[in-house]
Protein backbone atom coordinates (compact mmCIF):
# COMPACT_ATOMS: atom_id res chain seq x y z
CA UNK A 1 0.00 0.00 0.00
CA UNK A 2 1.14 3.80 -0.44
CA UNK A 3 2.31 6.16 1.69
CA UNK A 4 1.56 9.76 1.92
CA UNK A 5 4.38 12.02 1.23
CA UNK A 6 5.34 15.51 3.00
CA UNK A 7 4.03 18.49 0.99
CA UNK A 8 6.48 19.51 -1.27
CA UNK A 9 7.96 21.81 -3.71
CA UNK A 10 9.32 20.16 -7.39
CA UNK A 11 9.26 20.32 -11.04
CA UNK A 12 9.22 17.93 -13.43
CA UNK A 13 8.22 17.25 -16.97
CA UNK A 14 5.03 15.88 -16.52
CA UNK A 15 1.90 15.35 -13.69
CA UNK A 16 -0.52 12.41 -13.74
CA UNK A 17 -3.71 12.80 -11.94
CA UNK A 18 -4.75 9.63 -10.81
CA UNK A 19 -3.61 5.99 -10.10
CA UNK A 20 -6.15 3.83 -11.22
CA UNK A 21 -5.23 1.82 -14.63
CA UNK A 22 -5.04 4.90 -16.86
CA UNK A 23 -3.11 6.60 -14.31
CA UNK A 24 -0.54 3.43 -14.04
CA UNK A 25 -0.06 2.79 -17.60
CA UNK A 26 0.72 6.29 -18.21
CA UNK A 27 3.15 6.82 -15.44
CA UNK A 28 5.16 3.46 -17.31
CA UNK A 29 5.18 5.30 -20.67
CA UNK A 30 6.39 8.74 -19.84
CA UNK A 31 9.26 7.42 -17.96
CA UNK A 32 9.99 5.23 -20.70
CA UNK A 33 10.29 8.52 -22.93
CA UNK A 34 13.21 9.55 -20.31
CA UNK A 35 10.46 12.01 -18.64
CA UNK A 36 10.08 12.91 -14.94
CA UNK A 37 7.01 12.07 -13.67
CA UNK A 38 5.08 12.99 -10.34
CA UNK A 39 1.18 11.16 -10.24
CA UNK A 40 -1.06 12.01 -7.60
CA UNK A 41 -3.77 9.84 -6.08
CA UNK A 42 -6.50 10.78 -3.85
CA UNK A 43 -7.01 7.43 -2.20
CA UNK A 44 -4.54 5.27 -0.15
CA UNK A 45 -3.07 2.96 -3.22
CA UNK A 46 -3.23 2.20 -6.94
CA UNK A 47 -6.67 1.20 -8.68
CA UNK A 48 -8.55 4.09 -9.29
CA UNK A 49 -12.12 3.31 -9.32
CA UNK A 50 -11.43 -0.27 -8.40
CA UNK A 51 -10.19 0.83 -4.76
CA UNK A 52 -13.22 2.99 -3.49
CA UNK A 53 -15.93 0.68 -4.88
CA UNK A 54 -15.14 -2.15 -2.88
CA UNK A 55 -19.02 -2.95 -1.88
CA UNK A 56 -20.60 -6.24 -1.57
CA UNK A 57 -20.61 -8.07 -5.40
CA UNK A 58 -18.94 -5.74 -6.93
CA UNK A 59 -17.35 -7.38 -10.08
CA UNK A 60 -16.14 -6.11 -13.66
CA UNK A 61 -18.51 -6.05 -16.06
CA UNK A 62 -15.69 -6.82 -18.93
CA UNK A 63 -14.62 -10.25 -19.34
CA UNK A 64 -11.26 -10.60 -17.31
CA UNK A 65 -9.33 -11.51 -20.42
CA UNK A 66 -10.14 -8.53 -21.80
CA UNK A 67 -9.28 -6.74 -18.93
CA UNK A 68 -6.15 -6.36 -19.01
CA UNK A 69 -2.51 -4.28 -20.45
CA UNK A 70 -0.81 -6.22 -23.39
CA UNK A 71 2.32 -3.59 -23.00
CA UNK A 72 4.43 -6.36 -21.82
CA UNK A 73 4.74 -9.91 -23.30
CA UNK A 74 5.90 -11.13 -19.20
CA UNK A 75 3.41 -9.41 -17.69
CA UNK A 76 0.68 -11.43 -19.65
CA UNK A 77 2.02 -14.80 -19.28
CA UNK A 78 2.89 -14.30 -15.43
CA UNK A 79 -1.12 -13.14 -14.42
CA UNK A 80 -3.81 -15.63 -13.92
CA UNK A 81 -7.21 -14.43 -13.71
CA UNK A 82 -9.44 -16.98 -11.48
CA UNK A 83 -13.18 -15.77 -12.80
CA UNK A 84 -14.91 -15.24 -16.13
CA UNK A 85 -15.82 -11.92 -14.32
CA UNK A 86 -13.06 -10.57 -11.59
CA UNK A 87 -13.92 -9.37 -8.19
CA UNK A 88 -13.11 -5.79 -7.15
CA UNK A 89 -10.34 -7.62 -4.96
CA UNK A 90 -9.05 -9.39 -7.84
CA UNK A 91 -9.23 -6.35 -9.86
CA UNK A 92 -7.11 -4.47 -7.61
CA UNK A 93 -4.99 -7.06 -6.81
CA UNK A 94 -3.71 -6.55 -10.37
CA UNK A 95 -3.51 -3.13 -10.24
CA UNK A 96 -1.56 -3.44 -7.13
CA UNK A 97 0.99 -6.12 -9.34
CA UNK A 98 1.17 -4.18 -12.32
CA UNK A 99 2.17 -1.01 -9.56
CA UNK A 100 5.14 -3.51 -7.86
CA UNK A 101 6.06 -4.98 -11.12
CA UNK A 102 6.98 -1.97 -13.26
CA UNK A 103 7.90 0.11 -9.78
CA UNK A 104 5.46 2.49 -10.44
CA UNK A 105 4.86 3.32 -6.31
CA UNK A 106 7.48 6.05 -6.25
CA UNK A 107 5.75 8.37 -8.23
CA UNK A 108 2.93 8.35 -7.12
CA UNK A 109 2.06 10.78 -4.06
CA UNK A 110 -0.53 9.07 -1.82
CA UNK A 111 -3.58 10.42 -0.41
CA UNK A 112 -3.21 13.90 -2.36
CA UNK A 113 -5.85 15.32 -3.82
CA UNK A 114 -4.96 18.07 -6.68
CA UNK A 115 -6.49 21.25 -5.85
CA UNK A 116 -5.68 23.31 -8.81
CA UNK A 117 -4.23 23.07 -12.29
CA UNK A 118 -3.10 26.55 -13.76
CA UNK A 119 -1.65 27.17 -16.92
CA UNK A 120 1.40 29.56 -16.82
CA UNK A 121 2.15 31.19 -20.14
CA UNK A 122 5.38 32.60 -19.46
CA UNK A 123 7.04 29.29 -18.38
CA UNK A 124 4.99 27.23 -20.56
CA UNK A 125 4.09 25.26 -17.49
CA UNK A 126 1.37 23.56 -15.69
CA UNK A 127 1.01 24.90 -11.61
CA UNK A 128 -0.15 22.50 -9.13
CA UNK A 129 -1.38 22.41 -6.01
CA UNK A 130 -2.62 19.64 -3.79
CA UNK A 131 -4.79 19.47 -0.78
CA UNK A 132 -1.40 19.05 1.49
CA UNK A 133 0.12 21.64 0.24
CA UNK A 134 2.44 20.30 -2.58
CA UNK A 135 3.44 22.97 -5.39
CA UNK A 136 4.55 20.89 -8.83
CA UNK A 137 5.57 22.65 -11.97
CA UNK A 138 5.14 20.41 -15.15
CA UNK A 139 5.31 20.59 -18.81
CA UNK A 140 2.34 18.45 -19.15
CA UNK A 141 -1.01 17.89 -17.66
CA UNK A 142 -2.11 14.08 -17.80
CA UNK A 143 -5.78 13.97 -16.76
CA UNK A 144 -6.10 9.98 -15.94
CA UNK A 145 -8.92 10.75 -13.50
CA UNK A 146 -11.04 8.50 -14.89
CA UNK A 147 -15.09 8.50 -16.45
CA UNK A 148 -16.66 7.11 -13.21
CA UNK A 149 -14.71 7.84 -10.24
CA UNK A 150 -16.66 11.58 -9.46
CA UNK A 151 -19.15 10.46 -6.41
CA UNK A 152 -22.92 11.35 -6.48
CA UNK A 153 -24.76 11.55 -3.54
CA UNK A 154 -28.19 13.34 -4.55
CA UNK A 155 -29.84 15.93 -2.06
CA UNK A 156 -32.89 14.22 0.37
CA UNK A 157 -34.67 16.09 2.35
CA UNK A 158 -33.53 15.41 6.24
CA UNK A 159 -30.70 12.90 5.06
CA UNK A 160 -28.55 14.76 7.88
CA UNK A 161 -30.55 13.92 10.84
CA UNK A 162 -30.46 10.08 9.74
CA UNK A 163 -29.22 8.27 12.90
CA UNK A 164 -27.86 5.03 11.65
CA UNK A 165 -25.51 4.39 9.08
CA UNK A 166 -25.11 6.48 5.81
CA UNK A 167 -23.06 4.67 3.46
CA UNK A 168 -22.38 4.50 -0.95
CA UNK A 169 -21.15 1.78 -3.24
CA UNK A 170 -18.49 4.08 -4.58
CA UNK A 171 -16.77 4.88 -0.96
CA UNK A 172 -17.29 1.70 0.90
CA UNK A 173 -15.33 1.11 3.43
CA UNK A 174 -12.29 -1.42 3.17
CA UNK A 175 -12.92 -3.18 6.47
CA UNK A 176 -16.16 -3.98 5.70
CA UNK A 177 -19.97 -3.38 6.62
CA UNK A 178 -21.79 -5.91 9.08
CA UNK A 179 -25.21 -5.49 7.66
CA UNK A 180 -26.78 -8.84 9.39
CA UNK A 181 -29.83 -8.37 10.75
CA UNK A 182 -30.01 -5.01 9.99
CA UNK A 183 -32.98 -3.32 8.13
CA UNK A 184 -31.45 -1.79 5.22
CA UNK A 185 -32.39 0.37 2.18
CA UNK A 186 -30.62 0.62 -0.70
CA UNK A 187 -31.19 3.75 -3.15
CA UNK A 188 -30.54 3.26 -6.96
CA UNK A 189 -30.70 0.31 -9.20
CA UNK A 190 -28.36 0.95 -11.72
CA UNK A 191 -24.85 -1.27 -11.84
CA UNK A 192 -23.89 -0.61 -8.62
CA UNK A 193 -26.99 -1.24 -6.94
CA UNK A 194 -27.92 -4.18 -9.38
CA UNK A 195 -24.11 -5.92 -8.13
CA UNK A 196 -25.16 -5.41 -4.69
CA UNK A 197 -28.70 -5.86 -3.70
CA UNK A 198 -28.54 -9.95 -4.29
CA UNK A 199 -25.46 -9.82 -1.84
CA UNK A 200 -27.07 -7.20 1.14
CA UNK A 201 -30.21 -8.53 0.77
CA UNK A 202 -28.38 -12.76 2.25
CA UNK A 203 -26.85 -10.36 5.01
CA UNK A 204 -29.97 -7.79 5.66
CA UNK A 205 -32.63 -8.54 7.86
CA UNK A 206 -34.59 -6.72 5.70
CA UNK A 207 -33.66 -4.63 2.44
CA UNK A 208 -35.63 -2.30 0.99
CA UNK A 209 -35.09 -1.35 -2.48
CA UNK A 210 -36.22 2.36 -3.72
CA UNK A 211 -36.21 2.26 -7.32
CA UNK A 212 -35.50 5.21 -8.88
CA UNK A 213 -35.68 3.78 -12.66
CA UNK A 214 -35.84 0.71 -13.94
CA UNK A 215 -32.90 -0.68 -15.82
CA UNK A 216 -32.37 -3.56 -17.89
CA UNK A 217 -29.90 -6.40 -16.73
CA UNK A 218 -28.75 -9.31 -18.04
CA UNK A 219 -27.36 -12.69 -16.53
CA UNK A 220 -23.47 -12.38 -16.17
CA UNK A 221 -23.38 -16.17 -16.33
CA UNK A 222 -19.87 -16.31 -14.07
CA UNK A 223 -17.70 -19.02 -13.64
CA UNK A 224 -14.43 -19.85 -13.46
CA UNK A 225 -12.32 -19.37 -16.89
CA UNK A 226 -12.90 -21.61 -19.11
CA UNK A 227 -9.63 -23.57 -20.16
CA UNK A 228 -9.85 -24.40 -23.97
CA UNK A 229 -10.79 -20.71 -24.40
CA UNK A 230 -8.36 -19.39 -22.15
CA UNK A 231 -5.37 -21.36 -24.20
CA UNK A 232 -6.63 -19.98 -27.25
CA UNK A 233 -6.48 -16.43 -26.40
CA UNK A 234 -3.50 -17.00 -24.96
CA UNK A 235 -1.79 -18.72 -27.85
CA UNK A 236 -2.14 -15.29 -30.28
CA UNK A 237 -3.21 -12.57 -27.63
CA UNK A 238 -1.51 -10.21 -30.43
CA UNK A 239 -4.22 -11.14 -32.82
CA UNK A 240 -7.14 -11.04 -30.37
CA UNK A 241 -6.44 -7.80 -28.80
CA UNK A 242 -6.42 -6.85 -32.99
CA UNK A 243 -10.02 -8.34 -32.64
CA UNK A 244 -10.87 -6.42 -30.02
CA UNK A 245 -9.87 -3.31 -31.98
CA UNK A 246 -11.83 -4.39 -35.08
CA UNK A 247 -14.94 -4.14 -32.95
CA UNK A 248 -17.38 -1.26 -31.77
CA UNK A 249 -16.93 -1.90 -28.33
CA UNK A 250 -13.49 -3.06 -28.43
CA UNK A 251 -14.56 -6.51 -27.33
CA UNK A 252 -15.23 -9.77 -28.76
CA UNK A 253 -18.82 -9.57 -30.35
CA UNK A 254 -21.18 -11.55 -32.04
CA UNK A 255 -23.12 -9.70 -34.81
CA UNK A 256 -25.60 -11.57 -36.10
CA UNK A 257 -27.00 -9.84 -38.43
CA UNK A 258 -27.45 -6.22 -39.74
CA UNK A 259 -30.66 -6.14 -38.67
CA UNK A 260 -33.11 -7.81 -36.39
CA UNK A 261 -35.49 -8.88 -39.26
CA UNK A 262 -32.67 -9.93 -41.18
CA UNK A 263 -33.85 -13.28 -39.07
CA UNK A 264 -37.47 -14.82 -38.73
CA UNK A 265 -39.21 -14.40 -35.10
CA UNK A 266 -38.32 -17.75 -34.35
CA UNK A 267 -34.53 -17.67 -35.17
CA UNK A 268 -34.12 -14.09 -33.28
CA UNK A 269 -35.99 -15.59 -30.13
CA UNK A 270 -33.83 -18.67 -30.74
CA UNK A 271 -30.52 -16.21 -30.86
CA UNK A 272 -31.80 -13.68 -27.91
CA UNK A 273 -32.46 -16.98 -25.86
CA UNK A 274 -28.84 -18.39 -26.85
CA UNK A 275 -26.85 -15.00 -25.54
CA UNK A 276 -29.26 -15.22 -22.32
CA UNK A 277 -28.48 -18.89 -21.57
CA UNK A 278 -24.30 -17.50 -21.98
CA UNK A 279 -24.49 -14.50 -20.79
CA UNK A 280 -21.46 -11.89 -20.39
CA UNK A 281 -19.92 -9.37 -22.26
CA UNK A 282 -21.49 -7.87 -25.55
CA UNK A 283 -25.47 -8.43 -24.55
CA UNK A 284 -28.62 -8.91 -26.24
CA UNK A 285 -28.47 -5.53 -27.64
CA UNK A 286 -25.08 -6.31 -29.27
CA UNK A 287 -26.62 -9.28 -31.43
CA UNK A 288 -28.06 -6.96 -34.28
CA UNK A 289 -26.24 -3.65 -35.83
CA UNK A 290 -29.68 -1.79 -35.50
CA UNK A 291 -30.40 -2.47 -31.95
CA UNK A 292 -29.48 1.06 -31.00
CA UNK A 293 -30.65 2.78 -34.40
CA UNK A 294 -34.05 1.48 -35.20
CA UNK A 295 -36.78 1.55 -32.23
CA UNK A 296 -38.77 -1.44 -33.74
CA UNK A 297 -35.53 -3.72 -33.68
CA UNK A 298 -34.81 -2.39 -30.08
CA UNK A 299 -38.18 -3.65 -29.05
CA UNK A 300 -37.67 -7.15 -29.86
CA UNK A 301 -34.48 -7.10 -27.64
CA UNK A 302 -36.50 -4.76 -24.62
CA UNK A 303 -39.26 -7.31 -24.76
CA UNK A 304 -37.39 -10.45 -24.46
CA UNK A 305 -35.82 -9.22 -21.64
CA UNK A 306 -39.00 -7.97 -20.08
CA UNK A 307 -40.22 -11.77 -20.37
CA UNK A 308 -37.44 -13.06 -18.69
CA UNK A 309 -37.77 -10.67 -15.87
CA UNK A 310 -41.78 -11.80 -15.94
CA UNK A 311 -40.41 -15.11 -15.92
CA UNK A 312 -38.25 -14.91 -12.89
CA UNK A 313 -40.35 -13.00 -10.57
CA UNK A 314 -42.72 -14.48 -8.99
CA UNK A 315 -45.14 -11.39 -8.34
CA UNK A 316 -46.47 -9.89 -11.04
CA UNK A 317 -46.98 -6.24 -9.45
CA UNK A 318 -42.77 -6.48 -8.59
CA UNK A 319 -42.26 -7.51 -11.74
CA UNK A 320 -43.63 -5.50 -13.67
CA UNK A 321 -42.23 -2.85 -11.85
CA UNK A 322 -38.55 -3.50 -12.79
CA UNK A 323 -39.39 -4.11 -16.16
CA UNK A 324 -38.24 -0.84 -17.96
CA UNK A 325 -40.79 1.29 -20.41
CA UNK A 326 -38.75 4.37 -19.76
CA UNK A 327 -35.91 4.03 -22.45
CA UNK A 328 -35.08 1.92 -25.09
CA UNK A 329 -32.65 -1.08 -24.20
CA UNK A 330 -28.89 -0.06 -24.23
CA UNK A 331 -29.34 3.15 -24.00
CA UNK A 332 -28.67 3.40 -20.66
CA UNK A 333 -25.25 1.88 -19.50
CA UNK A 334 -26.36 -2.51 -19.77
CA UNK A 335 -26.13 -3.99 -16.98
CA UNK A 336 -25.03 -7.67 -16.12
CA UNK A 337 -26.11 -9.68 -12.90
CA UNK A 338 -26.00 -12.54 -10.23
CA UNK A 339 -29.74 -13.93 -9.70
CA UNK A 340 -30.58 -9.62 -9.26
CA UNK A 341 -34.28 -10.17 -10.65
CA UNK A 342 -34.65 -13.43 -8.09
CA UNK A 343 -33.76 -11.59 -5.01
CA UNK A 344 -37.12 -10.07 -4.83
CA UNK A 345 -38.63 -13.29 -4.75
CA UNK A 346 -36.58 -13.27 -1.38
CA UNK A 347 -39.31 -13.14 1.78
CA UNK A 348 -37.27 -10.08 3.25
CA UNK A 349 -36.83 -8.15 0.16
CA UNK A 350 -39.33 -5.19 -0.26
CA UNK A 351 -39.17 -3.25 -3.88
CA UNK A 352 -40.07 0.51 -3.62
CA UNK A 353 -40.93 2.22 -7.01
CA UNK A 354 -40.27 5.76 -6.68
CA UNK A 355 -41.62 6.76 -10.06
CA UNK A 356 -44.89 6.31 -8.64
CA UNK A 357 -44.42 6.96 -4.68
CA UNK A 358 -40.93 9.34 -4.58
CA UNK A 359 -39.19 10.58 -1.12
CA UNK A 360 -40.44 12.57 0.64
CA UNK A 361 -38.21 13.20 3.75
CA UNK A 362 -35.09 11.00 5.84
CA UNK A 363 -36.14 11.34 9.74
CA UNK A 364 -33.59 10.09 12.41
CA UNK A 365 -34.96 6.71 11.85
CA UNK A 366 -36.62 5.94 8.37
CA UNK A 367 -37.22 7.27 4.92
CA UNK A 368 -40.65 8.22 4.15
CA UNK A 369 -42.36 8.27 0.65
CA UNK A 370 -45.79 9.59 -0.22
CA UNK A 371 -47.11 6.10 0.48
CA UNK A 372 -45.44 5.69 3.81
CA UNK A 373 -42.97 5.08 6.62
CA UNK A 374 -39.93 2.85 5.82
CA UNK A 375 -38.30 1.91 9.06
CA UNK A 376 -34.51 1.44 7.92
CA UNK A 377 -30.67 1.03 10.24
CA UNK A 378 -28.80 1.30 7.23
CA UNK A 379 -29.21 3.73 4.10
CA UNK A 380 -26.72 2.45 0.74
CA UNK A 381 -26.77 4.96 -1.78
CA UNK A 382 -25.92 3.41 -5.00
CA UNK A 383 -26.51 6.52 -7.13
CA UNK A 384 -23.70 6.62 -9.40
CA UNK A 385 -21.29 9.21 -10.46
CA UNK A 386 -20.37 12.89 -12.25
CA UNK A 387 -19.48 10.69 -14.91
CA UNK A 388 -17.23 11.18 -17.62
CA UNK A 389 -16.54 15.53 -17.20
CA UNK A 390 -17.34 15.87 -12.78
CA UNK A 391 -13.89 14.47 -11.71
CA UNK A 392 -12.17 16.81 -13.61
CA UNK A 393 -14.12 19.56 -12.89
CA UNK A 394 -14.43 19.23 -9.17
CA UNK A 395 -10.24 20.97 -9.73
CA UNK A 396 -10.10 24.09 -10.36
CA UNK A 397 -8.44 23.72 -13.65
CA UNK A 398 -7.29 27.13 -15.81
CA UNK A 399 -6.08 27.58 -19.21
CA UNK A 400 -4.48 30.19 -21.15
CA UNK A 401 -5.58 33.24 -19.96
CA UNK A 402 -6.84 31.71 -16.62
CA UNK A 403 -9.70 30.39 -18.60
CA UNK A 404 -11.35 28.35 -16.13
CA UNK A 405 -12.48 24.63 -17.30
CA UNK A 406 -15.50 24.99 -15.32
CA UNK A 407 -16.53 28.12 -18.21
CA UNK A 408 -15.91 26.75 -20.91
CA UNK A 409 -17.70 23.87 -20.40
CA UNK A 410 -20.56 25.53 -18.89
CA UNK A 411 -22.71 24.49 -21.95
CA UNK A 412 -21.37 20.92 -22.18
CA UNK A 413 -18.04 19.67 -22.94
CA UNK A 414 -15.81 20.27 -26.06
CA UNK A 415 -13.06 18.36 -26.88
CA UNK A 416 -10.84 17.25 -29.75
CA UNK A 417 -11.08 13.93 -30.29
CA UNK A 418 -11.32 13.72 -26.31
CA UNK A 419 -7.35 14.04 -25.92
CA UNK A 420 -6.85 17.80 -25.65
CA UNK A 421 -9.47 21.12 -24.66
CA UNK A 422 -8.72 24.33 -27.03
CA UNK A 423 -7.05 27.35 -24.72
CA UNK A 424 -5.61 23.97 -22.38
CA UNK A 425 -2.03 23.79 -24.00
CA UNK A 426 -0.41 20.52 -23.02
CA UNK A 427 -3.42 19.02 -21.08
CA UNK A 428 -4.12 15.54 -22.40
CA UNK A 429 -7.58 13.81 -21.50
CA UNK A 430 -7.04 9.90 -21.45
CA UNK A 431 -10.53 8.77 -21.87
CA UNK A 432 -11.84 11.88 -21.58
CA UNK A 433 -15.28 13.95 -22.90
CA UNK A 434 -16.10 12.92 -26.01
CA UNK A 435 -14.03 9.69 -27.10
CA UNK A 436 -15.11 6.32 -26.58
CA UNK A 437 -14.28 5.97 -23.33
CA UNK A 438 -17.46 4.86 -21.55
CA UNK A 439 -18.91 3.19 -24.24
CA UNK A 440 -15.69 0.59 -24.81
CA UNK A 441 -13.75 -1.56 -23.23
CA UNK A 442 -11.77 1.19 -20.40
CA UNK A 443 -8.76 -1.08 -20.91
CA UNK A 444 -8.44 -0.85 -24.84
CA UNK A 445 -9.50 2.78 -24.99
CA UNK A 446 -6.73 3.89 -22.13
CA UNK A 447 -4.24 1.72 -23.86
CA UNK A 448 -5.06 3.68 -27.26
CA UNK A 449 -5.10 7.02 -25.47
CA UNK A 450 -1.47 6.76 -23.53
CA UNK A 451 0.47 5.23 -26.37
CA UNK A 452 -1.49 8.38 -28.45
CA UNK A 453 0.09 10.69 -25.90
CA UNK A 454 2.97 9.10 -26.14
CA UNK A 455 3.92 9.04 -29.57
CA UNK A 456 2.60 12.56 -29.27
CA UNK A 457 5.05 13.96 -26.83
CA UNK A 458 7.70 12.03 -28.18
CA UNK A 459 7.20 13.93 -31.97
CA UNK A 460 7.17 17.07 -30.19
CA UNK A 461 10.43 16.32 -28.65
CA UNK A 462 11.86 15.20 -31.88
CA UNK A 463 10.77 18.26 -33.79
CA UNK A 464 11.57 20.67 -31.19
CA UNK A 465 8.13 22.00 -29.94
CA UNK A 466 7.36 22.69 -26.47
CA UNK A 467 3.38 23.13 -26.46
CA UNK A 468 0.69 22.08 -28.17
CA UNK A 469 -3.10 22.99 -28.27
CA UNK A 470 -6.40 21.88 -29.65
CA UNK A 471 -7.44 24.11 -32.67
CA UNK A 472 -10.91 26.07 -32.06
CA UNK A 473 -12.40 24.85 -35.06
CA UNK A 474 -11.14 21.43 -35.58
CA UNK A 475 -12.41 21.42 -31.53
CA UNK A 476 -16.11 22.40 -32.53
CA UNK A 477 -16.21 20.14 -35.96
CA UNK A 478 -15.44 17.02 -33.82
CA UNK A 479 -18.04 18.57 -30.53
CA UNK A 480 -20.53 18.89 -33.25
CA UNK A 481 -19.97 15.31 -35.04
CA UNK A 482 -19.88 13.38 -31.41
CA UNK A 483 -23.77 14.81 -30.89
CA UNK A 484 -24.20 14.37 -34.68
CA UNK A 485 -23.76 10.96 -34.22
CA UNK A 486 -25.45 10.14 -31.37
CA UNK A 487 -28.73 12.09 -32.16
CA UNK A 488 -28.75 9.37 -35.27
CA UNK A 489 -29.30 6.81 -32.33
CA UNK A 490 -31.92 5.99 -29.45
CA UNK A 491 -29.18 7.09 -27.00
CA UNK A 492 -30.68 10.05 -26.26
CA UNK A 493 -34.40 9.30 -25.80
CA UNK A 494 -33.20 7.84 -22.42
CA UNK A 495 -32.92 10.11 -19.40
CA UNK A 496 -29.07 8.94 -18.58
CA UNK A 497 -25.83 9.63 -17.19
CA UNK A 498 -24.69 9.38 -21.00
CA UNK A 499 -26.52 12.15 -21.26
CA UNK A 500 -25.37 14.08 -17.98
CA UNK A 501 -29.37 13.74 -16.53
CA UNK A 502 -28.27 12.32 -13.45
CA UNK A 503 -26.68 15.25 -12.33
CA UNK A 504 -29.06 18.30 -11.71
CA UNK A 505 -27.79 21.58 -13.53
CA UNK A 506 -25.79 19.36 -15.73
CA UNK A 507 -26.05 20.86 -19.36
CA UNK A 508 -27.42 18.07 -21.63
CA UNK A 509 -24.73 16.43 -24.41
CA UNK A 510 -24.08 13.18 -25.54
CA UNK A 511 -20.92 12.96 -23.76
CA UNK A 512 -19.10 9.99 -25.74
CA UNK A 513 -18.00 8.88 -29.25
CA UNK A 514 -20.63 6.65 -30.10
CA UNK A 515 -18.88 5.61 -33.55
CA UNK A 516 -17.48 2.55 -32.49
CA UNK A 517 -14.22 2.10 -31.18
CA UNK A 518 -12.29 0.79 -34.65
CA UNK A 519 -13.93 4.59 -36.58
CA UNK A 520 -12.11 6.35 -33.77
CA UNK A 521 -8.49 5.14 -33.69
CA UNK A 522 -8.78 5.39 -37.75
CA UNK A 523 -9.62 8.78 -37.36
CA UNK A 524 -6.99 9.54 -34.60
CA UNK A 525 -4.32 7.59 -36.61
CA UNK A 526 -5.29 10.22 -39.66
CA UNK A 527 -4.70 13.27 -37.69
CA UNK A 528 -1.40 11.93 -37.18
CA UNK A 529 -0.87 11.23 -40.92
CA UNK A 530 -1.89 14.69 -41.92
CA UNK A 531 1.12 15.95 -39.51
CA UNK A 532 -1.27 16.17 -36.46
CA UNK A 533 -4.03 18.19 -38.62
CA UNK A 534 -6.17 20.40 -35.56
CA UNK A 535 -3.89 20.89 -33.13
CA UNK A 536 -0.94 23.50 -33.38
CA UNK A 537 1.63 23.02 -32.34
CA UNK A 538 4.44 26.22 -30.80
CA UNK A 539 8.19 26.75 -30.49
CA UNK A 540 9.19 29.14 -27.39
CA UNK A 541 5.52 29.43 -26.84
CA UNK A 542 4.45 31.11 -30.42
CA UNK A 543 2.17 28.98 -32.34
CA UNK A 544 2.62 27.28 -34.93
CA UNK A 545 0.88 24.74 -37.11
CA UNK A 546 1.65 21.40 -36.35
Amino acid sequence: MGVASEASDTEVDAVVVGAGFAGLYAIYKLRSLGLSVQAYEAAPDVGGTWWWNCYPGARCDVESLDYCYVFDDDLLREWKWSERFPTQPEVLSYAQHVADRFDLRRHIRFETAVTSAHWERAGNHWAFETDRGDRTRARYFISAVGAISAPNLPPLEGLETFAGRVLMTSRWPHDGVDLAGHRVAVIGTGSSGIQAIPMIAQDAAHLTVFQRTANFSCPARNGPIEPEREASVRADYAGYRQACLKNGAGTPSLLLSQSAFDLSEEDRTAAYEAKWARGGAGGIPALFADTRTDMAANDTAAEFVREKIRSIVTDPAVAEALCPTDHPIATKRICLDTDYYATYNRANVTLVDLEKTPIERVTPTAITTTDGEFEVDDIVFATGFDAVTGALLRMDVRGAGDLALADVWANGPETYLGLMVSGFPNMFTITGPLSPSVLANVMVAIAHHVEWIGDCIGYMADHGYDCIEAAPEAQAEWTEEVQRIADGTLFPLANSWYNGDNIPGKPRRFLAYIGGFPAYASRCEEVVKAGYEGFTMSVGGTLVDA
